[in-house]
């Protein structure tokens, strides 16, 4: 059986190498962190949006099937799970529409009318301020 060979000099990082490869990922770090960090706000504004395309998606998917979309009362709960009473759809796909409604990024339900002010169904967030205004941001304001 042999001995397997011993070298005198291991190969591996010095802990220099690794002092200068943690200086420049600090060095990056500290410039590129600020610039995202000043974006929060923009940053909520574009998940709103995404989240008002899917569930716009939803409810065309589920006028597709029951030829209207729910009414104001059975609200964005439709794409869950089958609204009962009122204007009951008799097409209803099995597992819903979406998987699970989420609140805006400022913790709030999305809102929703229908018939809507802009159209036949408005889904919107009142946005950063919790109050209906010109920043609300809804299915008739996105950028397509």
């Amino acid at each position: 059986m042999k001995n397997r060979p011993t070298f005198k000099y291991s190969s591996g990082f010095t802990l220099i190498e690794i002092m200068v490869v943690v200086v420049i990922l600090a060095i990056l770090a500290a410039t590129v962190v600020p610039k995202i960090m000043d974006r929060p706000q923009e940053a909520r504004i574009a998940k709103a949006k995404q989240d008002i395309r899917a569930l716009e998606a939803g409810l065309d998917l589920y006028k597709l099937d029951n030829f209207t979309y729910p009414d104001t009362e059975q609200g964005l709960e439709s794409l869950v799970s089958k609204p009962s009473g009122g204007n009951e759809p008799k097409r209803y796909r099995d597992g819903g529409y979406v998987k699970s409604l989420q609140d805006d990024p400022w913790g709030n339900p999305y809102q929703y009318l229908s018939p809507g002010e802009h159209g036949e169904a408005d889904i919107f967030s009142l946005g950063p301020d919790q109050q209906p205004s010109d920043d609300d941001i809804g299915n008739w304001n996105l950028d397509k």
